[in-house]
């Protein structure tokens, strides 16, 4: 039994100029291939990437990772993003919970990651959120017992807040690890 990670990486960046997928940072890394590489150095497999918008170009930048899935309808939002993030989890047998993130939080690191997934087997109903100064941000720990319910609520770009909030996600303060800050939407 395990912890998988999932990326959501699909989105037209419409504020960026480009899809999110597709932006680098100042050193020239792609922030696609730090969400992946994070993911994995904090023990999280498989990693699924959920593309969209360019996925092609996208594709590309990836490191080795497991499982990649590409959205048609990666226009519809967060949500969309989310279900089929979670869809392509509930595949993987032995996957007990998902710790799911964003491609535009670009200082995410392992440690951070970590702390939300904890270590050894992962309760099957657990619901844990990075905090950031009171914020919440990413990542998200999902346990398994959630997925099925979490997808079939899920609309719009407000990807799985209400259902977290609902169902009384734990809150895990990560500001000493990294800022948390959605590039996207940094005061959100």
């Amino acid at each position: 039994m395990s912890t998988c990670g999932i990326l959501l990486a699909a989105g037209a960046g419409s504020r960026m100029g480009k899809p999110k997928a597709l932006v680098t940072n100042a050193d020239g890394q792609s922030w696609l291939h730090h969400g992946v590489t994070t993911l994995q150095s904090a023990g999280l497999s498989p990693v699924i990437v959920v593309l969209g918008a360019q996925a092609e170009d996208a594709v590309e930048l990836l490191p080795t990772t497991d499982v990649v899935v590409v959205i048609s309808d990666w226009q519809h939002g967060m949500s969309a993003s989310l279900r089929c993030g979670l869809e392509a989890a509930m595949r993987i047998d032995d996957a007990d919970a998902a710790a799911v993130s964003l491609v535009d939080v670009p200082d995410l690191n392992a440690d951070t990651v970590t702390r939300i997934a904890g270590v050894g087997t992962p309760a099957r109903n657990i619901l844990r959120r990075a905090v950031f100064r009171g914020r919440p941000g990413h990542p998200v720990l999902i346990g398994r017992d959630h997925w099925p319910t979490l997808a079939e609520s899920l609309t719009g770009d407000g990807g799985a807040n209400t259902y977290l909030r609902e169902h009384g996600v734990e809150l895990v303060e990560c500001s000493d690890l990294s800022s948390g800050v959605d590039v996207d939407y940094p005061e959100a």
